[in-house]
């Protein structure tokens, strides 16, 4: 089920919002039962084959996670019950996602005709991410034991389960325990509806409005040069609108349950270097890279070689993460290029003098652009040759076209920019305080109530009619 569809918006939100509400008039701990039943009915709407996988995946888990947390074992013990936990976490990935892949690239190498077809269950890299991420903080004692109804709610989770944030069980286990956030809150609800408009207005007109211009470099055997420039923009903004919208419909739906999820997209294309663009696209994933993988390889513990060797093995796992393919191992070295790049240059230029401050950073937001616009060439491409081939267009200035349709294209490409530039993001706009559980202080205030109040409703009714075809969001093929 997609959250831009009629379905979710007008049968299933009502329904388990209301259901849940209706429960915590009696309990605390029947409404987290009953989101958690609805998450799973969510899931299975569109994935009811892969159900019982997803119930043996928090079985397991939580098996190991409450031996580790509650058993008195010793360091050995309780050193083999997480390696045995994150392996068997990351056999079933590598099974479900990869086992193709692999197969693919050992036929091409021994000119074998193994074959082997395996169905890729939506949401199983966030849902693996997130109780990896448990387990490794069960072992480091950061964790406390919860009921496993709370556990089973943390992984379904709906609004985050397909297509993230990755979420941490200290963040999320004790919202779902505290009694308040059983009972309807006026304010939170109404934030809630006007952060999922705003979502919702950027998945179906922004990103899927500009869904047409993508074919210009992507779809086209010899894309000219401004072809290949504006399909490679095109997909830069229609990736940034559609992740930005799921991820401001998942806050928006969360907020209406009480819930404070967290920010994973704060405009990433402001970032001025590299190392901000990280800090600000998919940030739960960076931190989960960050703390579970870049740290314990070393980080920069030990000198500036291994550093940068440690930052191309993350970024080159980051982005096998994202798909089975060489496509996305390419993206991920490149990103890995530039991050060493990116502080080698600190590194060399620790400051830069006040009266050159503003013009470098302006170079630096251009550059950052840039590079990340040559990447998602790769994220977007079906095959390396066929990346290379726009990226040789877009290398070639000589083979123009610039046509109507491609004058139109330009347009509609320097509104997006407009747009991305200098618009403020959702959470600016609501004063979402993730870490405080603060949102919409100057609406409750009644500072700006007409204004949001009718923007909110203006690209609601827009979104709502924007919904066409339900298509997926890009990161539910990840």
């Amino acid at each position: 089920m997609l959250f831009n569809s009629y379905p979710f918006i007008l049968l299933f939100l009502p329904v388990a919002l209301a259901g849940y509400f209706r429960l915590g008039r009696r309990s605390n701990l029947a409404p987290v039962i009953w989101l958690a039943l609805a998450s799973l009915a969510f899931y299975a709407i569109g994935n009811w084959q892969f159900v019982a996988l997803l119930l043996l995946s928090i079985a397991f888990n939580y098996g190991i996670g409450h031996l580790l947390i509650v058993a008195k074992l010793g360091p050995s013990q309780r050193k083999a019950a997480v390696i045995l936990g994150v392996a068997g976490d990351l056999l079933v990935l590598g099974i479900f996602k990869y086992a193709g892949f692999a197969t693919e690239n050992i036929n091409a190498l021994l000119g074998t005709h193994l074959a082997v077809h395996v169905l890729l269950p939506v949401g199983i890299s966030f849902y693996t991410f997130t109780q990896i991420a448990f387990l490794v903080d069960a072992y480091r004692r950061h964790v406390a034991a919860c009921a496993l109804p709370h556990y089973a709610l943390f992984v379904t989770y709906f609004p985050h389960l397909i297509a993230g944030p990755i979420l941490h069980h200290k963040d999320m286990i004790p919202q779902f325990e505290r009694k308040q956030t059983k009972h309807p809150d006026a304010h939170l609800i109404l934030c809630g509806i006007i952060v999922f408009a705003i979502g919702l207005f950027k998945k179906t007109c922004l990103a899927d409005g500009i869904q047409p211009l993508v074919a210009l470099a992507f779809e086209a055997r010899s894309p000219s040069f401004d072809q290949a420039w504006l399909g490679a923009l095109a997909y830069t903004f229609q990736l940034y609108f559609d992740f930005s919208g799921y991820s401001d419909m998942a806050i928006g739906i969360s907020l209406m349950f009480g819930i404070f999820l967290p920010v994973n997209f704060n405009s990433p294309y402001k970032a001025t270097s590299l190392v901000e663009f990280w800090r600000r696209w998919h940030m739960t994933l960076s931190q989960f890279l960050r703390d579970y993988l870049y740290i314990p390889l070393g980080g920069n513990r030990r000198g500036p070689l291994l550093r940068y060797v440690n930052l191309m093995i993350t970024m080159l796992l980051g982005g096998l993460w994202h798909g089975a393919a060489w496509t996305f191992v390419a993206w991920g070295a490149l990103h890995g290029a530039y991050l060493c790049v990116n502080h080698a240059f600190n590194a060399l230029v620790p400051g830069i003098p006040s009266a050159l401050a503003r013009p470098a950073r302006m170079a630096g937001a251009v550059l950052t652009f840039l590079a990340v616009v040559i990447a998602w060439v790769f994220f977007r491409a079906v095959s390396i040759d066929w990346a290379l081939r726009v990226l040789r267009a877009m290398a070639d200035p000589s083979n123009i076209v610039f046509g109507r349709e491609e004058v139109a294209a330009m347009v509609l490409i320097a509104v997006y920019a407009a747009l991305v530039w200098l618009a403020p993001n959702t959470q600016t706009i609501m004063g979402y305080d993730h870490g405080n559980r603060g949102v919409g202080e100057a609406l409750r205030a009644g500072r700006v109530r007409p204004l949001l109040l009718y923007g909110a409703s203006l690209v609601l009714a827009f979104g709502i009619l924007g919904i066409q075809s339900h298509s997926e969001f890009i990161y539910f093929r990840f």
